[in-house]
């Protein structure tokens, strides 16, 4: 397409609902490899490793891959289009998938934690594509669109932790290691996603975005100006959201076991499905929280502003927080502050997300967009791993306690978003 053939507003609101369409469907296929990985992730690890307290060595790796990849997914994405940033996630994390099946079939520790920094890589095409649903809306749209991707996460987020225990039934089968056979459907989910975006992504929304800004001669389908403190502000509130729930969800399976009076080393098993279950119900509630709310998010941040949103959702988390602080051995509870979690997460991602790209120029978004994935993915590695060590030193009551200060010093800086 030339400049001379750039497309009408018209025509551009077409392309922008199909966009949202093919976007919704990649997430709910990517949704599935993710929720397998977050169920089974610290099971493997503490398994495989023998130790408790590397299980968050799991969730660790799985964000240390999405903040590695970040920043060059959101590079390549803006010379070359956000369909082949999102391929390329695909095809890393299918090797990421292989390589943690080889892992657990050899019992290698070191294995599964490059396996699970592939599938990290590969969720940071995923996690890109809530901005690829920004590029060609408008302002007044842009939180729904961007809310209605992240909500088609719910499908795929919830299916995953949902098919560890049918997994379980299929692996045994055909002779897979323990706590792999969810891979399977995996496998065939991220392989499906791959082809959808090859076929169905075109044209590509961020490259078609550059052809209208150079056409009007503005920074987009509508001029924005550059506010580097309220977009700052943005990246913060995304991952202070971000690790404070990729922190105490990563130890939800680990303390789940524990309640469940089930251990995690070798001796364990063979009451590995009813740990799988357990396990999978929770974080499938967890998930639907995550994602399920999302457009409502969305709608809120387009009607009552970007940091109201993400006071909602600080709010949200500190609800979440204390539940678990004050009851972490009952297991409704548990049920309850993981969901609440997600709800929490959910706002603050969807409403962080909207104002960051609002107050950024098409020209930069991208490498802004990158440097707050890296920001959030890296910032959750590290909580993942300080979890693990305070889950097993402390407990999980504390380690909720620990992760309310977080949200307390997001709130309080929320003035800085105004700007």
């Amino acid at each position: 397409m030339t400049t001379a053939a750039v497309p009408d507003a018209a025509e551009i609101a077409r392309l922008q609902g199909r966009t949202v369409r093919v976007l919704a469907a990649g997430q709910v296929l990517g949704g599935v490899a993710f929720g397998a990985t977050v169920s089974l992730g610290a099971l493997l690890a503490a398994d495989l490793s023998g130790r408790e307290s590397l299980s968050g060595f799991a969730t660790a790796s799985v964000t240390l891959g999405a903040a590695l990849c970040a920043i060059p997914l959101a590079r390549l994405a803006g010379r070359r289009g956000r369909r082949f940033a999102l391929t390329l996630g695909n095809v890393f994390a299918l090797v990421g998938i292989a390589i943690v099946i080889l892992a657990a079939a050899i019992r290698s520790f070191p294995l599964l934690l490059a396996g699970v920094i592939l599938i990290g890589a590969g969720n940071a095409g995923n996690l890109q594509s809530r901005f690829a649903a920004t590029d060609l809306a408008t302002p007044q749209r842009r939180g729904r669109d961007l809310g209605t991707v992240v909500w088609a996460t719910t499908v795929g987020g919830v299916l995953g932790p949902l098919m560890t225990t049918p997994g379980e039934v299929v692996g045994a089968a055909i002779g897979m290691p323990p706590l792999t056979g969810a891979y399977l459907f995996s496998i065939v989910a991220q392989i499906a996603a791959l082809v959808l975006y090859l076929v169905t992504l075109r044209p590509d929304p961020l490259m078609l975005a550059q052809r209208v800004a150079l056409s009007s001669g503005s920074s987009g389908p509508v001029v924005e100006s550059d506010r580097p403190v309220a977009a700052r502000y943005a990246m913060l509130a995304v991952a202070a959201s971000h690790v404070v729930m990729a922190s105490v969800m990563a130890m939800t399976p680990i303390h789940l076991s524990h309640l469940a009076g089930v251990g995690t080393g070798h001796a364990g098993h063979g009451d590995t499905t009813a740990v799988t279950q357990l396990v999978g119900v929770t974080i499938a509630l967890h998930v639907f929280g995550m994602y399920g709310a999302s457009p409502l998010f969305g709608w809120l941040a387009d009607r009552l502003g970007r940091v109201n949103t993400v006071l909602i959702g600080l709010g949200i988390l500190v609800m979440s927080l204390l539940t678990l602080t004050l009851w972490p051995d009952e297991h409704a509870a548990v049920i309850v502050g993981l969901f609440l979690l997600g709800l929490g997460w959910s706002a603050g991602t969807v409403a962080g997300s909207a104002l960051l790209t609002e107050a950024t120029p098409l020209a930069r978004r991208p490498r802004r967009q990158g440097l707050s994935d890296t920001t959030m993915t890296a910032s959750a590695a590290v909580g993942a791993v300080l979890a693990g060590i305070v889950l097993e030193t402390f407990g999980y009551g504390t380690l909720a306690l620990i992760a309310l200060s977080v949200v307390a010093v997001t709130a309080a800086l929320s003035p800085l978003g105004r700007r």
